[in-house]
């Protein structure tokens, strides 16, 4: 039977994530108060699809706009910039990554995630500001509503909510031995990039570990990682750094606990020498 164009698209979860991830973006800027000048979007949109293409055509495989897409997109999330050009560097970055970083037949970090951890890491005029969303409910539940949707799609919808749940338990613990008041996990939970976070960057089923109990010790030492990170260290993109140094382990771990592999549409065929979307 043949479907309709409507069915199509909603058989792919990425729709709905460039749909949520693109809404998201544009209520930071109108309701919010993010600071997004427009070149930033563009740039990281036009890199990310010409770096998609270069790599497509390098590897003989067919060229896909839909997750150079959400990479872009989910980069202007976070990532603040000086000038366009490392807009467009991070972005290079973060796709080049799914070509050139890859085990086990697919790429093993979150591109966006790989991306902010170098352009960061080497660059003054680059960083993460985890404040521009603000502590605010507001943000919190626009973004978790239209990440669930997603990941329930996608068949991860624990992932946001493990990872959530192991930072608040580490977070209230630490404020119990600190002896601080309740208000102050609740503050740091509220914050609207915790939540942009675990909804659009470690949700990312194609980066996790395949099998579930695998999947689910990952997650939480992420989120141990980059708690550690940011209340011992000061980082203040701890979960993103967590994430950054916890990926090599995701091929480590597919190997010792196998399990099938998943595809946005369905099951995934033996993996090509080129990157997949």
């Amino acid at each position: 039977m043949r479907q309709s164009p409507i069915a199509r698209l909603a058989r792919d979860p990425r729709h709905g994530q460039i749909l949520a991830v693109g809404s998201l973006a544009l209520a930071g800027v109108i309701w919010f108060g993010v600071e997004m000048p427009w070149w930033r979007p563009v740039t990281a949109l036009i890199a990310a699809n010409l770096t998609q293409w270069l790599g497509s055509r390098l590897a003989r495989i067919p060229y896909d706009w839909r997750s150079p897409t959400i990479t872009a997109l989910s980069l202007t999330l976070l990532l603040r910039t000086t000038g366009w050009e490392l807009a467009a560097l991070a972005a290079t970055i973060a796709i080049g990554s799914k070509f050139l970083l890859r085990l086990g037949g697919r790429h093993f970090w979150n591109p966006a995630t790989f991306a902010i951890a170098v352009v960061t890491a080497l660059f003054p005029g680059a960083w993460v500001s985890t404040g521009q969303w603000g502590v605010s409910a507001w943000i919190a539940v626009f973004a978790a509503g239209a990440g669930l949707a997603i990941t329930r799609k996608a068949g991860r919808a624990g992932v946001p909510f493990l990872f959530l749940g192991a930072w608040a338990a580490m977070a209230s613990a630490r404020a119990w031995w600190l002896g601080d008041p309740l208000a102050v996990p609740l503050h740091q939970l509220g914050s609207g990039a915790l939540i942009v976070f675990a909804f659009f960057m470690i949700s990312d089923p194609m980066t996790q570990p395949w099998h579930p109990d695998a999947r689910a010790a990952w997650v939480i030492f992420t989120a141990g990682l980059g708690f550690w990170l940011q209340a011992n260290w000061i980082v203040t993109a701890g979960p993103v750094w967590g994430l950054a140094l916890s990926a090599p382990l995701v091929p480590l771990l597919d190997r010792l606990f196998p399990a099938p592999r998943k595809h946005w549409t369905g099951p995934l065929p033996p993996a090509p020498k080129g990157a997949s979307a």
